[in-house]
């Protein structure tokens, strides 16, 4: 389970280091895609195969199922962390991202997947979110918490 929100930097090749606390749920090969909203998304390999079939069940006449495959594999790629915990973040992700602008990030642990932010950018899609928690009490109502 991943949780909670850690500030880390991209070394100057565009690696990142992955929380200690992250790395054995990421043993063995991990994919690393565009997430929503300009972020990067981190999956481990099992969690990544089930989307990847729920996405592939979509019908490939329906356009909006069309785009939902190209903006989840076109550009994921596989990978595995180093020795030091590290993953590389190739370049056109990291534009993607707006991290080639930076070297600070933000990891975030969302259960069963990670993103990566820039900074800023999780500062204002986290106060987004927590307005819209705020204005809107019946989404809590919703999921039955």
């Amino acid at each position: 389970m991943f949780l909670g929100q850690y500030s880390y930097t991209l070394d100057d090749k565009g690696r990142l280091t992955i929380p200690a606390r992250f790395r054995d749920e990421l043993t063995g090969s991990i994919v690393i895609t565009r997430g929503l909203d300009r972020c990067l998304t981190i999956y481990p390999i099992d969690v990544w195969d089930e989307i990847a079939q729920k996405v592939n069940a979509l019908p490939i006449t329906d356009p909006r199922g069309r785009a939902l495959r190209r903006v989840f594999f076109a550009d994921a790629m596989s990978a595995e962390l180093d020795r030091q915990g590290r993953i590389l973040i190739p370049d056109r992700l990291r534009d993607y991202a707006g991290l080639g602008l930076t070297t600070e990030v933000v990891i975030v642990g969302l259960d069963r997947f990670l993103e990566i932010w820039t900074p800023e950018r999780w500062e204002e899609a986290n106060a987004r979110q927590m307005e819209m928690m705020d204005e809107d009490p019946a989404l809590w109502e919703n999921l039955q918490i």
